[in-house]
């Protein structure tokens, strides 16, 4: 095992250390649960990245998954014509790409996934896979079955998670709504992992395979986290029971596939929203930032060119050193993070093809952590959508959920560098080498 390799396993424990600081009760601390989080998190990293069978395994998920959205092109190019056609291919007629437009090349390829995922709840499929996801969870780390059903849905969605727990949440303990908080934005929904995918397979070929064992690694983390940094001091009514979740069934599947196309589109005009305010927002702040960094290095004699991105970058400058980041890339990976955190890991992942794509970061293990610690919805916008959103379940609870927001965004952004540093234990030539990097 490489220095870097060394560094990464370090850091899992620094990163449970930090929580365990800021925790609200550490008398109070499941060391069962936090056991088996790192246990689960680093046995599944190694079957993928170790294992024969389990490298196998990704590489065919990785390309499933870059097949089946292959299929969303004959819709795009259908629809937007040569506006769809993806940087450096052609259309039927021969046409050549504009160019990459998010509009109309990544955010539509997020309405087919989202009909295929429906179409897959209607069937019944993935209740099955992710019951065995609650069933680990609930039976190794003894946590509430409402809490491990929808840490486990999360893999799969995003807030429709809470929809499977909602006739649980008004009796919740405040660590389960942390953790369901926690878990919400410690992972990705699968319809948006359309849109990552379409920013990087040019540059990043076994991207796919990566955020789906991404998401799934952040899931035991993100119980981890929330239960070191909110530990549980009452007992929840559904302690060590497997429950049934609460799916809103269609009548036939194309009742399925139009719901699912419908809540895609909402989707799409939510982070269209959410890209222009806070882009704008961003631009605004920098503008005011910069300006009081040129006057106040004027009297200093020193040159002072601040972005508000630059300023988060330098707090993650430590993290990224621990999830075992080479060091020369260490300030391009923080600076990613720095940007999730306020402006989305959409835009920190089109930035990441851009560093590949323009030399900006070349070393694979610098480019795969960076990869899985962006694999979350830790950043502000996020947790606005997840408070409200189960609040809107559960009124009575919004004060409580308003109270936990900051903690739980606070563990799933540990959970997702712990997710990396999971990543960068096993990473090394040989591995990169079999995961076709």
């Amino acid at each position: 095992m490489g220095i870097y390799n060394l560094i990464s396993l370090a850091g899992i424990f620094i990163l449970m250390f930090v929580a365990w600081i800021f925790s609200k009760e550490r008398r109070n601390i499941n060391w069962r649960v936090v056991f088996w989080g790192v246990t689960l998190q680093l046995m599944f990293a190694f079957f993928v990245f170790n294992i024969p069978i389990g490298a196998s395994l990704f590489n065919w998920l990785n390309s499933a998954v870059v097949k089946i959205l292959s299929f969303a092109q004959s819709g795009m190019y259908f629809v937007f014509g040569r506006l769809a056609i993806p940087p450096g291919e052609t259309g039927p007629a021969g046409e050549e790409s504009l160019g990459f437009i998010l509009a109309f090349q990544a955010l539509p390829a997020a309405i087919f996934f989202s009909s295929l995922m429906a179409l897959l709840y209607h069937i019944g499929l993935m209740q099955r896979i992710l019951k065995i996801f609650t069933a680990i969870f609930t039976r190794l780390m003894k946590i509430s079955g409402a809490e491990a059903l929808c840490s486990s849905s999360n893999i799969a969605v995003g807030i429709e998670s809470a929809f499977t727990i909602r006739p649980y949440i008004e009796d919740m303990t405040m660590s389960e709504l942390c953790t369901i908080l926690t878990a919400g934005m410690a992972t990705i929904a699968s319809t948006v992992m359309a849109v990552y995918v379409g920013f990087l397979y040019h540059q990043f070929p076994t991207i796919a395979g990566h955020l789906v064992s991404a998401s799934i690694l952040s899931a035991p983390a993100a119980i981890a986290m929330s239960k070191l940094l909110y530990p549980e001091g009452e007992k929840p009514l559904t302690l060590g029971e497997v429950v049934k979740g609460h799916y809103e069934r269609s009548s036939n599947w194309i009742e399925a596939i139009i719901r699912g196309a419908q809540d895609a589109v909402r989707l799409c005009v939510g982070i269209v929203a959410l890209l222009l305010a806070f882009l704008g927002l961003l631009a605004l702040a920098n503008w005011f930032i910069s300006s009081l960094g040129r006057t106040v290095g004027h009297f200093a004699g020193v040159q002072l060119d601040l972005t508000l991105e630059k300023i988060l970058s330098f707090l993650y400058y430590p993290f990224s050193f621990l999830m075992g980041v080479p060091v020369e890339d260490i300030a391009k990976v923080s600076t990613l993070l720095g940007e999730r955190s306020i402006v989305t890991e959409l835009v920190s992942y089109q930035h990441l093809s851009q560093y590949i794509s323009n030399g900006t970061l070349t070393n694979p293990r610098s480019i795969v952590i960076a990869g899985y610690a962006l694999c979350g919805f830790a950043h502000i916008a996020s947790l606005a959508i997840f408070v409200g959103g189960i609040s809107a379940l559960a009124p009575s609870r919004t004060k409580d959920l308003a109270r936990l927001g900051f903690r739980a965004l606070f563990a799933a952004t540990l959970a997702c560098m712990m997710t990396g540093a999971a990543a960068g234990v096993f990473i090394n030539t040989a591995t990169i080498a079999i995961l076709k990097f």
